[in-house]
């Protein structure tokens, strides 16, 4: 989700479920003490609870990093090794890990000795021609051995040679069955699954096996999924009924947000999958892909969006 949930994105879903963990976009170690540490790890209270989503493969690095990022307030650290995109491989971070669990066993071992919060890993089943069972049990043995605090298995083999990443969404196929295995044989790990989940319903059906459900993409193109989770997932009354009462408090955020140089687009580019299936919908997103991109576009651009929308 790198370039997708930024901390526009992360207010804008949270307005939705007060419980679901939101998660940043996955930041790299060497960017956080090299580059701008406010602009990377800033964030509104209002996003919480939120985990930092590292990569990298240096531990002391890492260490380095979540130190620095400990003070900003996140409710977790989590190491990811799961991202199959070129740009990841070439800096030896992300699913090319998987080729390397006691290196990853490791840096979990510095998180955890830098930072008293909760280490996490996300990772994939498998890479390109690894046997799935002995590749995950491998990995997870040795991330128990460090005290890992939870996986969060993406359960497609990452493929890092002969595919492009967006072939990758879809080839090889899924095998939730093989996260299931793995959490039956180690009964006393958090273990969430992800990885083509498109609905609460679907969700629910994976809550019978394993702890948790992690939702991106979906989420992503269909926000509105969040307005059911609270009632549905943690048994607590529903923040919002509707698209149009997310647009309604988005307005405020975005005043202020234009008021400090940021444009529109920065931030409704996050809320073009409102409204999907509603008629007007089209118009909608066709509104905010022009009108919003002006240099004078602000919270009533959204606001006459919306209204694009037959209420019915």
């Amino acid at each position: 989700m790198m370039e997708w949930t930024d901390r526009h994105c992360r207010y804008f879903h949270r307005l939705m479920s007060r419980h679901a963990r939101g998660y940043t976009e996955m930041v790299t170690a060497n960017a956080i003490l090299f580059g701008p540490k406010n602009r990377l790890l800033a964030f509104s209270e209002q996003e919480k609870p939120l985990a930092l989503q590292l990569g990298g493969s240096d531990p002391g690095a890492l260490a380095d990093a979540a130190t620095l990022a400990k003070d900003y307030g996140y409710d977790e650290i989590n190491l990811n090794v799961g991202c199959p995109s070129d740009r990841v491989q070439n800096g030896r971070f992300g699913a090319c890990l998987m080729l390397e669990p006691l290196l990853v066993a490791e840096c979990v071992a510095a998180l955890k000795k830098a930072v008293k919060l909760p280490v996490t890993v996300k990772c994939r089943i498998g890479v390109d021609d690894q046997d799935t069972d002995q590749a995950l049990d491998t990995l997870a043995d040795a991330l128990i051995d460090v005290a890992v605090d939870a996986l969060i298995v993406h359960a497609r083999k990452a493929w890092l040679k002969g595919l492009s990443p967006k072939e990758n969404r879809d080839i090889p196929p899924l095998d939730y069955e093989r996260v299931y295995r793995l959490k039956q044989r180690l009964p006393d790990l958090v273990i969430s699954i992800n990885g083509g989940i498109n609905s609460l319903e679907e969700a629910l059906g994976h809550l019978k096996h394993v702890d948790g459900v992690m939702l991106g993409r979906a989420v992503y193109h269909n926000p509105e999924l969040l307005l059911t989770v609270d009632d549905t997932v943690f048994s607590t009354p529903n923040l919002l009924k509707d698209g149009f009462e997310v647009v309604e408090l988005m307005a405020p955020y975005i005043n202020t947000e234009i008021q400090n140089g940021v444009r529109l687009h920065n931030i409704t580019r996050h809320m073009l999958g409102l409204f999907q299936g509603c008629s007007g919908a089209r118009a909608y997103r066709r509104h905010l892909a022009t009108a919003g991109t002006l240099k004078d576009a602000d919270s009533q651009t959204l606001l006459d969006a919306a209204s694009l929308i037959k209420r019915f």
